[in-house]
């Protein structure tokens, strides 16, 4: 028969122990087996026998009952007995109902009814509750004054890399299935953190203990929620776990000033390597555009010189063509052109070979004329 050594928090309601006084026996009342039938038939026929006048029996010498009043005083106390099946299940909790030991159905939070003891029972466990268990440390108790503390036994687990790290974390869970979860497991709250402890070394000893310490957090806190559930699952104990929290992830006590220099140093590390990767991103940068510019510069210097020198080729072979259809004209116009750029830029004055020696002429600039004259000083 699938009796549970634990009420999952709601308990048996079927009336107070039913019409003969006698509280039911379930698992944490000390036995595995239903009260004696026999037994409970003798008290009921002794407590009917005080009922009666004189004794009610034969041979009591007091005046007798009939059976038309024997049976009205069974049927009272068959509806008594039957009262007692009335049970409530409060919002927060879900009614299991068992008949002769079988689950039969489960009930919703109100006024529902079973078969009465011993031949039903109502277990009410409380689904909506979230509960929550701490391992590697113990809160503290403001009720009891008891004060927080951690437990090495618990919390000190060996990862990967053959290092120890100190590990608390917590566990949120909640009953999703109501019958697996009073008739399945014994202890639910052992169950629960027993699992939980050992999926949190399991995938501790998968990693090292850098990653554990740094951004490894996370994803080992999914990891572990999830082999959970996979266990418990087997186990078909009823129960969804829904969080996994670490609160604390230290190295040990006695390396813990090392390994925080450790830590100390590694962080100077990477602030180095960050600030070394910040100058390259700015100097490579500009040497590239320099580059380019360079590059670029020089293209347009090639490209100028050799437009330049294809067109002064150009030119020569026009020069060439005409010089063969008049050599005269061109060599005089050539003659005139290149005297034109060698003194255009000079002063000049004109000597009259014709007239001896003192016949030189002063130049006239005209063109000076036109310009317009200089200075504040200058007339119109």
């Amino acid at each position: 028969m699938p009796w549970s050594n634990q009420n999952g928090g709601g308990g048996w309601k079927g009336g107070g122990g039913g019409p003969w006084g006698q509280p039911p026996r379930g698992p944490s009342g000390g036995g595995n087996q239903p009260p004696d039938l026999e037994e409970l038939l003798r008290r009921s026929q002794e407590k009917l026998k005080d009922w009666l006048p004189g004794g009610g029996g034969p041979g009591g010498g007091a005046i007798g009952i009939g059976g038309k009043g024997l049976a009205l005083v069974a049927v009272g106390a068959l509806a008594l007995w039957l009262a007692t099946g009335f049970y409530r299940v409060e919002p927060d909790e879900l009614g299991v109902e068992l008949v002769l030991g079988k689950v039969t159905s489960q009930t919703t939070p109100g006024l529902n009814y079973n078969l009465p003891f011993p031949l039903g029972q109502v277990y009410t466990p409380k689904v909506l509750a979230v509960r929550e268990i701490s391992v590697g440390q113990r809160d503290f108790d403001t009720a009891r004054g008891v004060p927080g503390r951690d437990i090495p036994d618990e919390s000190l687990m060996l990862t990967g890399d053959e290092n120890m790290v100190d590990v608390s974390f917590k566990v949120q869970w909640n009953v999703k299935d109501a019958s697996a979860f009073l008739f399945n497991i014994q202890n639910p709250e052992a169950t629960v953190k027993a699992v939980a402890e050992s999926a949190m070394r399991e995938i501790i000893g998968k990693n090292s203990i850098e990653m554990i310490l740094t951004e490894n957090q996370r994803r080992i806190e999914n990891d572990v929620r999830h082999l959970m559930q996979k266990t418990l699952d087997d186990y078909k104990s009823g129960i969804e776990v829904r969080l996994v929290n670490m609160h604390k992830v230290n190295p040990p006590t006695q390396v813990i000033d090392a390994f925080r220099d450790v830590q100390a140093a590694r962080i100077d590390a990477e602030r180095l390597q960050n600030e070394a990767q910040a100058y390259a991103n700015r100097i490579v940068p500009e040497a590239r555009g320099q580059a380019a510019s360079i590059t670029a510069q020089a293209n347009a210097y090639r490209q100028r010189t050799v437009e330049e020198a294809r067109g002064q080729a150009d030119r020569f072979s026009k020069v060439l063509e005409e010089y063969k259809h008049a050599p005269e004209v061109t060599r005089e116009r050539l003659y005139l052109e290149t005297m034109e750029r060698v003194f255009g830029g000079m002063d000049k004055v004109i000597v009259d070979q014709g007239k001896g020696e003192g016949a030189i002429q002063p130049y006239l600039p005209l063109d000076q004329l036109t310009r317009k004259p200089q200075g504040k000083g200058a007339t119109p």
